[in-house]
């Protein structure tokens, strides 16, 4: 599921997601503005998408970094009171 994620979060996916989109668009004779505004939507949404994941994912290692160190703490802490 997370490989799935990243995958889907990829900008390089999403930019040819969108170059294909504009193919197809003008293969069958769209305005060219439709095709500029669905293109532009298109690596907007990845853009954003992309930034909401990977921060999240810095947050969750941020986050386990503290719970690391606090476990750290608390062991630290027992074993100075078995001592």
């Amino acid at each position: 599921m997370r490989e799935l994620l990243r995958k889907l979060s990829s900008r390089k996916l999403w930019a040819a997601v969108a170059g294909i989109v504009t193919g197809l668009a003008m293969v069958f004779g769209l305005d060219e503005n439709v095709i500029s505004t669905v293109a532009g939507a298109v690596v907007a949404i990845a853009s954003v998408t992309t930034y909401i994941v990977t921060e999240g994912k810095v947050d969750a290692e941020s986050v386990k970094r503290a719970v690391d160190a606090a476990r750290n703490a608390a062991d630290a802490l027992k074993s100075a009171d078995k001592t």
